[in-house]
């Protein structure tokens, strides 16, 4: 197997520890969104949304990940670590995810209505890469479905 086809393998397993957590802020009553950092093939933080428990509307799966990570690692700068979150970041997570030095980060599926390539698209660092699409179809899924039993409930 070649190195791409490997990081394919590699970001979709990852992609479903971030489902993990996504289906657990959907059982919390929580937007179903999952997040995890990987550093050097190990899962060090692990977070999904938690605004409505924490009354925080920052308490983002990608904002508590990094802060995780960052008590993980004894450092504010995650620079040798992969995000995986289930949907695009949203400015206010990108810009920490920009802050932190996040060099990869891999999403499901995108945020057209407020994710960060359409409000600011340079917040991240400069060398940062991020590849979307990854189990884009169940990431969307999740979302959906959370938010059709919740129209049906109001």
């Amino acid at each position: 197997m070649d190195k791409t086809a490997r990081q394919q393998v590699d970001d979709e397993r990852y992609m479903r520890h971030a489902l993990d957590e996504a289906q657990m802020a959907a059982d919390e009553g929580e937007i179903p969104i999952g997040a995890i950092i990987v550093s050097h093939g190990r899962i060090i933080a692990r977070a999904h949304n938690q605004t409505e428990v924490l009354h925080d509307v920052t308490a983002h799966a990608e904002m508590l990940a990094i802060t995780a990570a960052a008590n993980e690692l004894g450092g504010k700068y995650l620079t040798d670590c992969t995000l995986y979150v289930t949907v695009e970041p949203c400015p206010m997570c990108a810009g920490a995810i920009g802050w932190a030095q996040i060099p990869r980060i891999v999403y499901g599926a995108p945020d057209e209505k407020r994710g960060y390539r359409t409000y600011a698209p340079h917040v991240m660092h400069p060398k940062a890469e991020a590849i979307g699409g990854i189990l884009e179809e169940e990431c969307r899924t999740l979302m959906q479905d959370y938010f059709k039993i919740k129209r049906l409930k109001n």
